[in-house]
């Protein structure tokens, strides 16, 4: 069942309550994501929900009437979509920034039984989709990392000559297009969570993971906000 069909059929107050014991981190890429989300999970004993290892699998589940920016990305060759479109083109037209697919993350997390609590995390959980599931504002954070943190989380994890830009006629070029298109993204979930007043957090090199998890824990209990708006 496609979650927009739910939607229609259920109340949305229904739905809240049913994903109240769900916690939501999104933010850009580079950002430490997956790396509080785990270690959050590991701390509490909470269920992890990366949404990257799924992407995969929900763009098996779409149609092409469904998602249609998905597939049009799926048809391309790997320099159509890297290297040929400007950063803007490329910001507007990928599927995942634009919330294709993410009514299949809803039905995965509404077959999940509501304990142990989950934590969501991945870049694919925008402001204004996550907003009217949640039942507490301070369940979701948002971090946004600077350029800076950003490119040193890459190089950290990176292995030259591996990844798909590789696979491009002009890495480099690719490389410098997904980064500009990245940063595009984080100003705009920057702005998107300071309008609907959701927390989010500047990620900066002077923060260590320990500060991260610190911030985020705090988040979500409610604490350190101010009004619940974005601090960055």
């Amino acid at each position: 069942m496609r979650f927009e069909r739910y939607e229609a059929a259920a109340d949305a107050a229904e739905l809240r309550e049913q994903l109240r014991h769900v916690y939501w981190i999104g933010g850009g890429s580079g950002a430490g994501k997956s790396t509080i989300a785990r270690r959050l999970a590991d701390q509490y004993g909470w269920r992890l929900y990366a949404t990257d290892d799924v992407m995969s699998e929900h763009a098996r589940r779409t149609t092409p009437e469904e998602a249609p920016f998905l597939h049009q990305f799926m048809a391309m060759d790997m320099d159509e979509r890297w290297v040929n479109r400007p950063p803007d083109t490329m910001l507007e037209t990928f599927h995942w920034f634009r919330g294709e697919g993410f009514g299949l993350i809803i039905e995965d997390l509404l077959r999940l039984p509501p304990e142990p609590r989950v934590i969501v995390e991945g870049f694919r959980l925008l402001p204004h989709l996550v907003k009217p599931l949640l039942t507490v504002s301070s369940h979701a954070v948002w971090l946004l990392p600077t350029p800076e943190f950003r490119r040193a989380a890459i190089e950290s994890r990176a292995t030259p000559g591996e990844g798909f830009i590789w696979k491009t006629s002009d890495p480099e070029r690719a490389g410098r297009n997904i980064a500009e298109r990245d940063q595009a993204f984080v100003k705009r979930l920057h702005e998107e969570a300071k309008r609907l007043e959701l927390h989010a957090i500047e990620a900066d090199t002077t923060m260590t993971e320990d500060d991260l998890a610190k911030r985020v824990t705090e988040a979500f209990l409610g604490r350190g906000m101010a009004g619940g708006a974005a601090e960055s």
